[in-house]
């Protein structure tokens, strides 16, 4: 199984690695990231780098935030299943202590 997941990856991993790597080389051209929507041309509020790394920052930000969706949006199973733990444990322990009030007795009590 071990084997089979980093055939896997590899197969996922080297296209995409290529990819970015082609796509890194195809845009190198200096792009400019205005920030002041009033005034584009002042330098104060922009950056100057190579157009991937803006491309390559798009694609984390968004990963970023689609992590974060996901994870607040699975908060209320999280506490559901943290809820249900809480309570297997007290069943558990109390089901311990009823075999320890009853040697012998390894059964549940018949209707």
């Amino acid at each position: 199984m071990d084997k089979l997941k980093k055939i896997i990856s590899l197969l996922i991993l080297v296209p995409l690695g290529i990819v970015l790597i082609v796509l890194a080389v195809a845009n190198r051209q200096m792009a400019i990231l205005a920030l002041n929507p009033f005034r584009p041309e002042d330098s104060v509020l922009s950056v100057s780098a190579p157009f991937f790394v803006f491309l390559f920052l798009a694609v984390l930000i968004g990963m970023v935030i689609g992590s974060a969706a996901t994870w607040w949006s699975q908060g209320k199973y999280r506490k559901q299943a943290r809820a249900e733990a809480r309570e297997a444990v007290k069943w558990q322990k109390e089901h311990q202590a009823v075999l320890a009030g009853r040697p012998g007795s390894q059964q549940l009590p018949a209707k």
